[in-house]
Formats: structure tokens, C-alpha cells, sequence
């Protein structure tokens, strides 16, 4: 498909439907159209004004081993900070071999012991949270080696890290129950267990037990291996994980739970689990409605962007008070304080988006925030209506510009509430997704750069220029320019359209603003304009804003009652004035519009070169016998030509736009190799 209208687009998500679990039916509420960006952001940060880094050579030091495996053996209450075990780190020493480990811990925390390969460090230095400890023995380039870290005390609860607490007790307000649980993105993992925090060492696996009292459950990573009874009246959770996973990504939440399991049953998949360790009954008849839209929303994203990443294992959620409609995407096991259909819709969708593929970068959480939050978007015109869908992506264009600036590139990663500063990170980022769903105008097109970019990088972490290159190839044009105004740039465009009617020529003149000129002056984009006719029909052009100032004309014998700018709503943008002149036909070079173009060879093969081009620039739309627009190219220069490698045999209409409006047709065959 050429022209992907909304309400197409919404009848191609509902096919297969009958495939996917019965989600309750639903009406969307004023909270799920403001969207779960908000209590997912508010989740991350505080008011804090710093941030515990690892020194620039500390960070030196840890980049000379590969973690391969995490494992975390402890004690945990659910009324308490209190921490006490051990962390053992399997890892291979990289090129210059090592003579100390170095990891990260909070400065608080007593270490007992470190031991390595069976044998016991002679010594340790502590500044802040950077610990190296010496080896007692070197261990050889490209050689494994196994730390175990024995430490004991309590999670730091000043509120002075960056998002607050990464361990934290408190109890549910509403139901009275009390909690302990994780939440360690971005830099504060190391607020409750050595580790080494960089995104780009991924884990292979991990272990997480958790020794409690047994009349709490933990909920954790991966599979539930055992729950073992230890002396005292406690029990040991055995959680195990063997996909890859970020430092951040691993948790745990207490609590005295109750257990509900629901299944998903994604097309070409295994039958997966849904694991639910909510606080108590009451909790679960307030919920379970929400709840039980989980299978449905996992079998759609398995069918859009390929299958659940973890599903050999499971996914779950586990209940905490970490704030109002809030989420964190612990894998495989989410972390939310409610069930709500954006927030659970939002969470799910990390698990492809930040979890199967991380950002490699805090500069780059729009990869991770801005998904999630489409997905959200995605689940409300599959579930809900596509009237919701689109009144959620009206919310998210104009928060995204209640002010003018704001880059969705992160330049300040010390600074956490920019990290996750729902305008930019959330959405915006999932208005860029949006356009560029556009910019392909083909859905096909665009889930398969979504399943790409999953295959590719899963179990890795990925940057905005991974993601470019995938949309440049489904493109087949580069796209530097979209991702320098939309990712890097700042603002967004203002459309100010006049237009004119003369016989059975329509005159259409863009004019373009931007709200930031001095660091994005000017947006490239395709716009859509819809011309309403008297007799109650309508039709839709595209073209391309190449400038700030752009023109066309067309042919139609029917009577333009009104215009409209960009109807679907795909471009983030504002909307001028859009006003009739009578004088546009006097003041443009549109009267050549219907001049014949001479082109050769003609049939051609893989190129039609165009011998009578007087345009410094003009933009050329190839139209098959259908009358649909099968290829579009820029083309410029004295001796122009156009690649017609792509089109199968046949016959042909060539139409070249210029930017003055001027219009020039031709004739041509495509002949078969």
C-alpha cells in the first residue's frame, strides 16, 4: 500500500483478531488518552541534584572484563532495607588481562569478603561507590573467572540517589500491605547489590534468591526453579534467568502475595505463562479485569513485531506502591503499583523495547520510552477504538509542544529527570515513531523494520543509528535528515496553506515555520492535504515540503469546498491559517503545469533519464495503470534521471513536480530484464 489512511490502518491491526485471547472490551478513559508516560517517568526520579556515577577510571577499570552471569543470593524481609548475602559475578577478563576487580557499591554497605576463583582478595579500596578489590592471583586475557562478593546492611533511604530508593519499604495505602522492591534504573543497582553498571554488559544469565519469611513471596527474573525451606521459618526463592539482561533489569519485590496465572498463546509460540503476584484478594477482584487484557495485548505485539522475546520462560507482574499508575519493566517480571490498560499496555511492550533490546546509551531512552509509549497507542486502536488511538496521539502531539524546544537526544545524562522527562523521552519519541511509520506509508514496511531491529540486536543493546539504518533499508533512501531534525533538532513545524481553484485546477502553497529557527529552522517532510469537494467526496495528495515555501498544482474537475492540512495526524506539527486567494494562479508558474516531459530510453530498464529538464530540483512520482503512486525520487541536476529498478514490467505514468508548482508529464514502459 501507497497511502496508509487511519482508518485503514486500524482495520489492517484488527486482522487476525480472532487468533489473539478475548480481551475484555473496553472504553477508554481520560487517563489512558493522557496516556502511563507520566507515572512511568515519575517512577524513575525525584528531586535529587545528584548522581552517583562511577569515576571516569573506575569506569576504565570495568571495562576490562565481560560479565557473562550475575547471581544474587540474599536475605530480604518485606519490612525492611536490611540486606545480607552474596553476589557472585562470573566474567572473562578482555585483551590486557586482570590484576583487580573493580565493581560498584554503595559507600554504606560492609563487604566481608571477596573471593575470587576460590581465593580470597588480600584487599580492597573504596572511594564513594567505586570498590576494586586486588586479585590474589592475575587472571590471563580471555580467561573466566568467578567473584563472589559477601556483603551486608541497609539500602540507603535518604531520598538523595537519583530516582529516590532503588531498594525501598513501604506499605500499600490502599490495601495495607507492605513491600519491599527494586527499582534501579538508571544508575542505582548498586544501592542493594555489587554490580557493574553499563548498559552495554549485558549479563548472558542471571540468578536471583531471596531468603524471606514464608509467609511472603518474591517475585523475580525468568523461571521459578524451587522455593526451599530454610531453618528459622523462612523459605528461599530460586529465580533463574538464561536470556540475556541489563544490571538495572534485575529486581525483586516481598511481600505476602497471592498468586494468579493467566496465558498467553501468541501464534507460532509456546503457550506462555503470566505470572501475577498481587498483594491480596481484595486487590485482585480490583484488578483483574485490567489484568486479564494481558495475554491479549502480548499476542498482538508477538504479531506485530515478532514473538515475545522471553517466551520460554514467562511474563509477570509483581504489585508495589512505587506511586500513582506507575510501572517499571523488570524482565520478564513487572514491577506496577495498579493495572490500568495504558500503564500494563506500556510495561508489556518494554519487554520487546529496553529489555530484548536496550538502549546502548541513557542519550538514547527514546528508544526504550518511546516504544513502550506507542505501544500504548498500538493497544488502543487493537482493544479499544481507533477514536481512542487517535485522541491518545493528539495528547502526545500537543505535549509534546507546550513548549517549543526540547530534544529527545539526551546531551545531559547526569541529569535524571531529563533522562525521563515524559514531554520528550515518552511523547514526542512516540510521535517520531509515528512519522516514521508515515515516511514508509506502508505498515508492512514498518513492522518488518520493527521485527528487524528486534532479531538483530536481541539480547544487545542498541543506538539511535542502529534503528536509522533499519528504516533507511526499508526506505531505501537515507534518512540523516528526519533523525537531525526530529531526534537531535528541536521544535516543530507551524503549516500555513493558501489555495485556489481555477477551472479544473486546484493551486495548493505551504508555507513552513519552525518554533526553534535557531537550532532547527526547517523541517523536510511529506505532508498530507485533504481537498473536500461540494458533492461530498474528498481527496488526498501528498507531497513533499522540501522548503520553506512549497507549491503544486493539480487537475480535478470537481468543486474544492474546504482543505484540509495533514487530516490523519501524523506529523507533529501546528497549524496555521488555511485560507483561499484568488490570486495564488496569478502569482505562480503553474500555468505550464500540463507541459509533456521527454524522457528516454523509453521502455527502459533500470534508469529513464529525462531530457528536457529545466528545474534546478523537482520531485518525481512514478504512477502505475491503477493511478497509484509506486515510486517517488528527488531529482536534480542537468542530465536528471530517475531509477526504475524497483518497478515490474509494465506501463507507466511519469508526473515532475517542481517547487514552483510547475507540473511536467510523461509516458513510459517498463521492460521486462
Amino acid at each position: 500500500m501507497r497511502r496508509i489512511l487511519y482508518s485503514f490502518w486500524s482495520a489492517c491491526l484488527l486482522l487476525g483478531h480472532s487468533a489473539m485471547a478475548q480481551v475484555p472490551s473496553y472504553q477508554a478513559r481520560p487517563a489512558d488518552i493522557e496516556g502511563a508516560a507520566d507515572g512511568c517517568a515519575q517512577a524513575r526520579i525525584s528531586n535529587a541534584s545528584q548522581v552517583a556515577y562511577a569515576s571516569l577510571n573506575h569506569r576504565q577499570k570495568m571495562a576490562l572484563y565481560d560479565v557473562s552471569f550475575y547471581k544474587l543470593d540474599l536475605s530480604l524481609e518485606n519490612t525492611s532495607r536490611n540486606v545480607g548475602g552474596a553476589v557472585r559475578i562470573k566474567a572473562r577478563a578482555l585483551a590486557s588481562g586482570l590484576d583487580s576487580l573493580a565493581f560498584e557499591l554503595y559507600p554504606t554497605y560492609t563487604i566481608d569478603s571477596i573471593v575470587v576463583d576460590g581465593r580470597k582478595s588480600p584487599g580492597l579500596r573504596r572511594a564513594a561507590g567505586d570498590v576494586t578489590a586486588a586479585l590474589p592471583q592475575a587472571v590471563a586475557p580471555n580467561t573466566f573467572f568467578n567473584a563472589l562478593i559477601y556483603y551486608r546492611g541497609t539500602a540507603p533511604n535518604s531520598n538523595s540517589a537519583a530516582i529516590g530508593n532503588a531498594l525501598n519499604t513501604v506499605a500499600d495505602g490502599g490495601f495495607k500491605v507492605n513491600t519491599t522492591w527494586s527499582l534501579s534504573e538508571p544508575y542505582n543497582a548498586y544501592e542493594w547489590w555489587p554490580c557493574k553498571q553499563v548498559l552495554t554488559d549485558k549479563a548472558d544469565s542471571s540468578e536471583v534468591w531471596v531468603t524471606t519469611s514464608a509467609t511472603n513471596k518474591v517475585g523475580s527474573n525468568g523461571l521459578l526453579m524451587g522455593v526451599s525451606p530454610q531453618p528459622a521459618g523462612k523459605v528461599r526463592y530460586e529465580w533463574k534467568s538464561r536470556y540475556p539482561i541489563d544490571y538495572y533489569l534485575i529486581s525483586v519485590a516481598v511481600a505476602p502475595y497471592i498468586e494468579y496465572i493467566n496465558y498467553a498463546n501468541p501464534v507460532g509460540g509456546p503457550r506462555i505463562p503470566i505470572v501475577n503476584y498481587v498483594y491480596n484478594q481484595a486487590a485482585l477482584n480490583a484488578y483483574r479485569t485490567e489484568i486479564d487484557r494481558t495475554p491479549g495485548f502480548l499476542e498482538n505485539y508477538s504479531r506485530l513485531v515478532g514473538l515475545y522475546p522471553f517466551a520460554s520462560e514467562k511474563y509477570g507482574h509483581s504489585m508495589a506502591p512505587i506511586g500513582a499508575n506507575s510501572g517499571m519493566e523488570h524482565q520478564t517480571m513487572t514491577t506496577q503499583s495498579s493495572f490500568t490498560f495504558t500503564l500494563t499496555a506500556h510495561e508489556l511492550f518494554h519487554q520487546w523495547f529496553g529489555d530484548n533490546v536496550t538502549c546502548g546509551a541513557w542519550e538514547d531512552i527514546w528508544l526504550n520510552e518511546g516504544f513502550a509509549s506507542y505501544g500504548e497507542y498500538i493497544s488502543l486502536g487493537q482493544f479499544s477504538s481507533a477514536d481512542a488511538a487517535r485522541q491518545w496521539m493528539n495528547t502526545a502531539q500537543n505535549t509534546a509542544m507546550l513548549l517549543p524546544g526540547g530534544s529527545v537526544f539526551v546531551s545531559d545524562t547526569s541529569n535524571v529527570n531529563r533522562i525521563f522527562d515524559s514531554r520528550l523521552s515518552y511523547k514526542k519519541a512516540a510521535t517520531i515513531i509515528h512519522m516514521l511509520r508515515y515516511l514508509l506509508q506502508d505498515d508492512e514496511k514498518f513492522f518488518r523494520a520493527l521485527r528487524t531491529y528486534q532479531t538483530t540486536y536481541a539480547g544487545r543493546t542498541a543506538r539511535t543509528r542502529d534503528l536509522q539504518r533499519i528504516f533507511e533499508a526499508e526506505a531505501g533512501e537515507p534518512l540523516q535528515y528526519f533523525f537531525d531534525q526530529w531526534f537531535r533538532g528541536q521544535g516543530y513545524p507551524t503549516f500555513a496553506l493558501r489555495w485556489n481553484q481555477v477551472g479544473q485546477k486546484v493551486y495548493l502553497q505551504s508555507t513552513q515555520t519552525a518554533s526553534m529557527p535557531t537550532i532547527t529552522s526547517f523541517f523536510k517532510t511529506d505532508i498530507d492535504v485533504q481537498l473536500q469537494f461540494t458533492d461530498g467526496t474528498s481527496r488526498i495528495v501528498r507531497f513533499r515540503q522540501d522548503q520553506p515555501t512549497t507549491a503544486m498544482a493539480l487537475s480535478d474537475t470537481r468543486v474544492v469546498q474546504s482543505i484540509s492540512v495533514d487530516p490523519a495526524q501524523w506529523i507533529l506539527k501546528n497549524l496555521g491559517p488555511i485560507t483561499r486567494d484568488n490570486g495564488l494562479v496569478l502569482s505562480s508558474r503553474s500555468a505550464k503545469m500540463a507541459s509533456t516531459l521527454s524522457v528516454f530510453p523509453n521502455p527502459c530498464r533500470n534508469e529513464l533519464k529525462l531530457t528536457d529538464f529545466s528545474s534546478v530540483r523537482a520531485q518525481a512520482e512514478v504512477l502505475d495503470a491503477t493511478g497509484r503512486v509506486v515510486l517517488r525520487q528527488s531529482v536534480a541536476g542537468a542530465a536528471p534521471t530517475v531509477d526504475t529498478r524497483t518497478l515490474a514490467p509494465g506501463l507507466y505514468h511519469l508526473r515532475l513536480i517542481s517547487p514552483d508548482g510547475t507540473v511536467s508529464h510523461a509516458r513510459f514502459v517498463r521492460a521486462a530484464e
